[in-house]
């Protein structure tokens, strides 16, 4: 599977660019008024942006990791909400696509060339110990069945299928199902109540003996190498373009901003050279946060050309861990950046731009709450005892209740 050549990407990003405008004109209107994203999510639908992986012979775009995280990127500065509740889908299809040819790898991806999408089911609250799951499947016959609840199901809402994280009862294996949602067995509520990331889909989702097709199944362990890498990713490109949008939107402002400080250095606010040194402050860590994010798709790329290349174990195994090493710093630069031009924006800015009419304070409340699904801090950690002693980072990772919960 090859790459599209710098030509070829230039003009597909080109070919987005309106679709990315168009979403972007509409984004503080949804975050005012809590409106879901399915208007967006068809149109993107209708420019089939969920095959930008998939091989060019199959139907999709054929780009390389770093160019699909690139228009992630893009997609988050219009509307940071939309690369999040596509991170599942675009999963799905990389594990598709580290796995042998095969019929059924073929007809999944004729089902996300036809439009269709697929949701994240994976994690759960309340009476779950550390390293459980209590959603089950079940055989029937000449099928499965599902039952559970999950919470953080992101995507679900605009979703055609859920991937599905749960336990096997007749043999205790951990597993992937893939779960249709247009049946009555499964019920989707958008209850997600953070304060930002509003409209990612990600509510609570019960099964109720919901329907599995037999080969539905996948053994967990079967999943691609480097799967938290790239879920990381998806929150990184998204922090990134939250970055990009604060910028933005910052520029912008004080462009046209008219009233100005008795006390300060212009005639005109775009001409106050402290206004632009917040500003230029501002644009300088999104540089560098996209600087590290984009570095840290390399690493990935080369994971998933070496899993093709029939490479031993011991090179999958190093590749593995750069990619994560890799995605762990772009993470420590990313949050701390975005995070703090989100809220330095303001120094360059007036009252009246905290307005709720204005919302610009989602930046902010976006970033942190991306920053929050997966805890920097042990990021931070692993980096460090990765170059301290030489231990590898941590790859699967679960969370539950502890002793005595």
């Amino acid at each position: 599977m090859s790459e599209l050549t710098r030509t070829e990407f230039s003009a597909l990003t080109e070919q987005f660019r309106p679709l990315f405008n168009r979403i972007a004109e509409g984004a503080a209107a949804r975050e005012i008024n809590r409106t879901l994203l399915h208007e967006p999510i068809r149109w993107l639908k209708e420019a089939r942006f969920g095959t930008l992986r998939i091989p060019k012979e199959e139907g999709g775009f054929g780009v390389s990791l770093p160019q699909l995280f690139s228009l992630l990127t893009a997609l988050a500065e219009a509307d940071s909400n939309l690369p999040q509740a596509l991170r599942a889908h675009f999963a799905f299809i990389e594990d598709r696509l580290n796995q042998p040819e095969s019929e059924d790898r073929r007809q999944w991806f004729r089902r996300f060339v036809d439009g269709e999408l697929v949701g994240s089911g994976w994690s759960e609250i309340g009476a779950v110990k550390l390293g459980e799951v209590n959603t089950q499947v079940s055989p029937a016959e000449g099928e499965w069945r599902i039952s559970g609840e999950k919470f953080y199901s992101t995507g679900t809402l605009y979703a055609d299928w859920i991937d599905v994280y749960a336990q096997q009862t007749d043999n205790g294996r951990d597993v992937i199902a893939l779960v249709n949602t247009h049946q009555n067995e499964v019920e989707r509520d958008d209850d997600w109540d953070g304060f930002g990331q509003r409209l990612t889909g990600s509510g609570t989702t019960r099964f109720h003996h919901a329907r599995v097709e037999q080969p539905h199944v996948y053994d967990f362990s079967e999943r691609f190498r480097y799967q938290t890498a790239f879920y990381q990713h998806v929150l990184l490109a998204t922090l990134a373009g939250i970055g990009r949008a604060v910028v933005r939107d910052a520029s912008q402002g004080v462009a046209q901003r008219k009233r100005i400080y008795s006390h300060g250095n212009a005639p005109q606010v775009k001409q106050d050279v402290q206004v632009l040194q917040v500003v230029g402050q501002i644009s300088s860590w999104t540089w560098a946060a996209e600087a590290a994010v984009d570095r840290a798709t390399h690493s990935l790329q080369r994971a998933f050309e070496l899993q093709l290349s029939g490479a031993n174990e011991a090179e999958l195994h190093a590749a593995n861990v750069q990619a994560e090493v890799e995605s762990a710093r772009a993470q420590v630069v990313a949050v701390e950046l975005v995070t703090r031009a989100a809220t330095e924006c303001f120094n360059a800015l007036g009252a009246s731009d905290t307005r709720v009419s204005k919302v610009l304070d989602r930046h902010w409340r976006n970033a942190r709450t991306v920053s929050s699904h997966n805890p920097v801090i042990y990021k931070i950690r692993n980096v460090g005892d990765w170059e301290v002693n030489g231990n590898d980072p941590t790859f699967i990772w679960q969370i539950g209740n502890g002793e005595g919960a």
